[in-house]
């Protein structure tokens, strides 16, 4: 074949390629087209989401205040990746409540995949607005998830509590029961002021606030089951047991007061007095009937003339101290436990006549321990650090009381004390349950009716003591 005519032959055959190259183009699209929607058809599922659970229900919270965050998941139970076409907070922007998707914190969210048998958390949170009731209000929202043509909801709900507020304020006067008061950074107490607090009140304090008591006179009025209650302003149960939520009541140079029928508990130091604004004859404060515990430093703290009486008081699992003393300070207690235990790491009661320099010391001018308990987890639950300069300048006397120690103390101002050296099983104070801090005791406990009489007639339950009284201040009838 000639030159001429392969040229010839080519041309003659070049519309049929371009032909056959159109259509294997066309096939080659089309089975891509096929391929991909057979891909979103294998890959993806028609079905729906599970839940953690079907409502979310937050503790009660202060209006104005923010919750904690919470959470539930959401579950695909399927082999293959479910897209969610829309996760929606139903009450928009105008919900009191948040919702965080993926790190994304907004009120509506799109088009989220999630593979199979896979979860993904949704965390919630809320802030209230005062609603101007005493009693607590419900709030309720919910979040509605669409996949597949189908709307799932879960429910949020949450209590909300109106309450006083207080920050940096001067108080006075009389704190009512039928809202709480929250105090941030300090509520004050001031010169020649009184504050008289109500049966039944509970006072919440925020991180680091304080109930300052400077030169002026507080009275908590509580009774029997309807106690005056201190603790944090976080109301989920979560904090229930938590120590350090807030720094506590300070007394300085306060003029006399008094507290009855009080609870006080998850602070860093519950009763901290300074220094006195009464005379030599009376106390600046007087306690009575009232439990302080699971603060994260002291119970009580006392020192540089400070003053206390103290009847039917339970102290106990504090962080250092249940009772601390140093120098110039005086004490009257009377049927009181000074309780260890938790995570105490120092002994329940622990005085010293100084500060932090040995060679400036004072005095206590009365250091009475009565007819009360001091255990705990250590081997020696009370620790006398003690330097004598002057004739008169320590003057202890601990009578018919249980103490924990190593070893059994000589000094002349220990009289008629029931020792439990270590963790002497027979010495065992036996009390009902010391997780739940209930401190009463089996009648043949060595507590049972080794006191002796006094004032004190009754205990912090209310019952009449016996003659002779047990030790401490729960009376076992």
């Amino acid at each position: 074949m000639s030159l001429k005519q392969i040229f010839q032959l080519k041309y003659r055959y070049l519309p049929m390629r371009k032909l056959l190259s159109i259509l294997v183009l066309i096939f080659l699209c089309g089975f891509l087209l096929l391929n991909t929607g057979c891909r979103k058809n294998n890959l993806t599922t028609n079905g729906h989401l599970e839940f953690s659970l079907d409502t979310l229900v937050f503790d009660t919270v202060f209006t104005t205040v923010g919750s904690t965050t919470e959470q539930f998941k959401i579950y695909n139970r399927n082999a293959k990746t479910i897209i969610i076409d829309e996760v929606e907070l139903m009450g928009g922007s105008n919900s009191p409540f948040r919702i965080n998707v993926d790190g994304i914190s907004a009120s509506s969210h799109q088009n989220i995949q999630l593979e199979g048998n896979d979860s993904l958390f949704i965390f919630v949170e809320v802030t209230l607005d005062v609603n101007n009731q005493n009693s607590p209000l419900i709030i309720e929202d919910s979040v509605r998830f669409k996949t597949n043509g189908l709307d799932q909801y879960v429910k949020l709900a949450v209590w909300g509590q109106d309450a006083y507020f207080y920050y940096n304020d001067t108080v006075q006067g009389t704190w009512t029961s039928e809202k709480p008061h929250v105090i941030y950074g300090y509520a004050l107490v001031d010169s020649s002021e009184t504050l008289n607090i109500e049966a039944g009140t509970n006072v919440h304090l925020h991180k680091n606030a304080i109930l300052y008591v400077n030169k002026g006179s507080l009275n908590v009025n509580g009774f029997l089951d309807n106690e005056v209650i201190f603790q944090g302003d976080r109301l989920e149960s979560i904090y229930d047991n938590v120590p350090g939520q807030y720094y506590g009541i300070y007394f300085n140079q306060a003029k006399t007061s008094n507290i009855d029928y009080a609870i006080i508990k998850n602070g860093t130091s519950g009763i901290h007095i300074f220094s006195s604004g009464v005379g030599p004859l009376s106390y600046a404060v007087t306690i009575r009937n009232t439990q302080i515990y699971n603060h994260a430093r002291y119970g009580i703290f006392l020192y540089e003339g400070a003053s206390i009486q103290g009847e039917n008081l339970l102290v106990s699992k504090n962080g250092f101290h249940s009772l601390l003393v140093l120098k110039d300070s005086k004490f009257n207690f009377n049927h009181c436990n000074f309780l260890g235990y938790g995570s105490a790491q120092s002994p329940a009661v622990g005085i010293r006549n100084y500060l932090n320099d040995p060679n400036e010391t004072g005095s206590i001018s009365e250091g009475v321990i009565y007819n009360s308990i001091i255990s705990g987890n250590l081997e020696t639950e009370i620790v006398l650090d003690t330097i004598i300069d002057f004739p008169g300048q320590l003057n202890l006397d601990f009578q018919n009381c249980f103490i924990q120690s190593e070893e059994e103390y000589q000094d002349g101002f220990y009289q008629n004390i029931i020792w439990r050296i270590g963790f002497d099983n027979n010495t065992d104070p036996q009390f009902n349950s010391i997780t739940d801090m209930d401190y009463g005791f089996a009648s043949n406990s060595l507590l049972h009716g080794n006191g002796f009489a006094t004032s004190v007639l009754t205990d912090i339950l209310g019952n009449f003591r016996n003659n002779p009284p047990d030790i401490g201040a729960i009376e076992q009838n």
